[in-house]
């Protein structure tokens, strides 16, 4: 009887899954916990839920509703650069040049208005101009050329460093710009980037709404979107993606274009938020946003990564920085705060991948 009840569902498992449906050790389901290991923003939100409890702890300002619309602002200036940035490593390439290309969109947006006495909004469209054209230049010179994107943005950062200071020096005789909120256009320029709005008595920046309406709209990309299928594509393989068809240069060139208007973006907020910009501002911020992006689960050889992850790695950033002022300790311990963070999350990373993975 007991060899009869256990080849019963020998006899009646097949027909039921159907022709062709048959499943053994090797093509079963796993594991619900195994297929959420398998996706890359798990290991960095188990970190951002961490650090986030841990400052809860160890700074109780941090409780506060004031202090976290503080926090989540700082997260959102990151957050959404590293959004676009995060988009480019999936697709195999990284931009060092970021940082001062957002000083450079703010810096074209202010000298344009002031210096020619014009609207506010026609220095807010040529910096989108001169944004996106770096972003194009990045892309068309990688793709042509076949150098690495850390040499070709290398260069572009030094450029758009040492074009930063000197123009601006030339053009304002100083190394900030004038201040613009005199000046017509300002006020509906700053309710889009640089606003506020109250929720339970607690002011938070209107750059939190757009962190994650951009983070939504990435998810959405790549997930249900051809042009999101380009990008991994292009980022595992650019010579097998061609070879199926894949527009390898243009999704190439638009990427680092993406990451040319996230620098115009996060530089009108700037230049909105402080009403003037320092010329010599934005070197080093390159790296906080590609960290931003690696600690999310993006992978430096591409191919591999997600949008919610950088959320979540860009809510890190901003959970430290603002957490140990409110811990009232030294804050030149950031830094290495933070390369503790991003090496123990690229650990993190690691033994995720290998456990979703294992057999």
């Amino acid at each position: 009887m007991g060899m009869t009840q256990q080849a019963e569902p020998a006899v009646t498992t097949p027909p039921a899954s159907g022709p062709g449906m048959e499943r053994d050790g090797r093509t079963k389901q796993r594991p619900l916990a195994l297929r959420l290991l398998a996706r890359p923003e798990i290991g960095v939100f188990l970190g951002a839920v961490a650090v986030f409890v841990f400052f809860l702890v160890a700074a109780p300002p941090v409780r506060d509703g004031s202090s976290m619309a503080n926090i989540l602002y700082q997260s959102s200036t990151i957050g959404i650069m590293a959004l676009p940035v995060a988009l480019l490593m999936i697709g195999g390439e990284f931009d060092l040049s970021a940082g001062v290309a957002v000083i450079t969109s703010a810096l074209t947006a202010s000298m344009t208005a002031y210096q020619l006495s014009m609207n506010v909004w026609v220095g807010v469209i040529v910096a989108l101009v001169v944004s996106l054209a770096v972003g194009f230049f990045n892309g068309w010179l990688l793709v042509k050329t076949g150098l690495p994107s850390f040499l070709v943005t290398l260069g572009t950062f030094l450029i758009l460093q040492g074009v930063n200071l000197a123009v601006t020096k030339l053009v304002t005789g100083n190394v900030a710009t004038d201040d613009i909120q005199d000046m017509d256009g300002f006020d509906q320029a700053k309710a889009i980037f640089a606003s506020s709005f109250d929720v339970g008595g607690v002011q938070v920046k209107i750059t939190v709404v757009w962190w994650l309406v951009f983070a939504a709209l990435a998810t959405w990309v790549l997930i249900r979107t051809k042009y999101g299928n380009w990008i991994f594509a292009v980022g595992g393989n650019k010579e097998s993606a061609r070879a199926v068809g894949v527009p390898v240069t243009f999704t190439k060139i638009s990427l680092f274009m993406l990451v040319g208007f996230g620098a115009w973006f996060v530089g009108m907020h700037q230049l909105f938020a402080f009403n003037t910009v320092q010329s010599g501002e934005g070197v080093g911020q390159e790296l906080i946003y590609i960290a931003a992006a690696v600690i999310g689960g993006c992978l430096l050889t591409g191919g591999a990564g997600s949008a919610i992850g950088p959320v979540f790695g860009a809510f890190m950033f901003g959970m430290v920085q603002q957490g140990i002022v409110y811990a009232g300790w030294n804050p030149d311990w950031f830094k290495a705060f933070l390369g503790v963070m991003l090496l123990g999350a690229t650990l993190i990373n690691l033994w995720v991948s290998r456990t979703a993975t294992r057999r």
